[in-house]
């Protein structure tokens, strides 16, 4: 009998290690977040990536503003000419501009999407050293995960925050020491 109570025992005392093991292993999970954005926002390379992006925008609007302007005046070379040209001058006529319009549309696309390009070829290394730095602060603090406080859309990803995260968990400043930023 004391035997069974021994073995009873142990079992009981096993069991409630295992809770105590469980959260260990709960604590042991940290998570940490952190706002890109603001960090970008501090560092001093931003307001001259920020310059050359408006500059090439610029250049590429003025490029299009040119084509633009070359494409309405040969429309109303067209509309003037067209009461004295036959109707097959007419048609190629019609064509070309067809054409020409079509051009200034995959333009304007194209832009856009180098616009988007050239933000990215910018951004890397500014967002690699971010990574970087993050990378470093959430060894430094062994959290498991870092979470970004929104998406590229401005939709939070974290939703809440209790006051004691916000002082232990917030990366941010920390991330903005590890680059020299305050």
């Amino acid at each position: 009998m004391r035997k069974a109570f021994v073995i009873f025992g142990f079992i009981f005392l096993l069991g409630l290690g295992l809770p105590v093991e469980k959260a260990q292993a709960q604590d042991e999970l940290r998570i940490g977040y952190v706002d890109p954005q603001t960090i970008m926002r501090s560092m001093p390379e931003m307001a001259a990536i920020e310059r050359r992006l408006q500059n090439f925008v610029e250049r590429r609007r003025q490029e299009f503003a040119e084509k633009e302007n070359e494409f309405r005046r040969e429309v109303e070379e067209y509309q003037q000419r067209m009461a004295v040209i036959s109707d097959e001058a007419q048609r190629r006529e019609e064509e070309r501009l067809a054409e020409l319009n079509l051009e200034l549309q995959e333009f304007q696309q194209n832009f856009q999407q180098e616009v988007q390009e050239r933000q990215m070829e910018l951004l890397e290394p500014l967002l690699d050293s971010i990574q970087n730095a993050i990378e470093q602060v959430a060894q430094e603090r062994n959290f498991m995960y870092v979470l970004n406080t929104m998406t590229n859309n401005g939709d939070f990803i974290i939703l809440y925050a209790s006051e004691e995260a916000q002082r232990n968990y917030d990366i941010t400043d920390a991330v903005m020491q590890e680059l020299d930023l305050m």
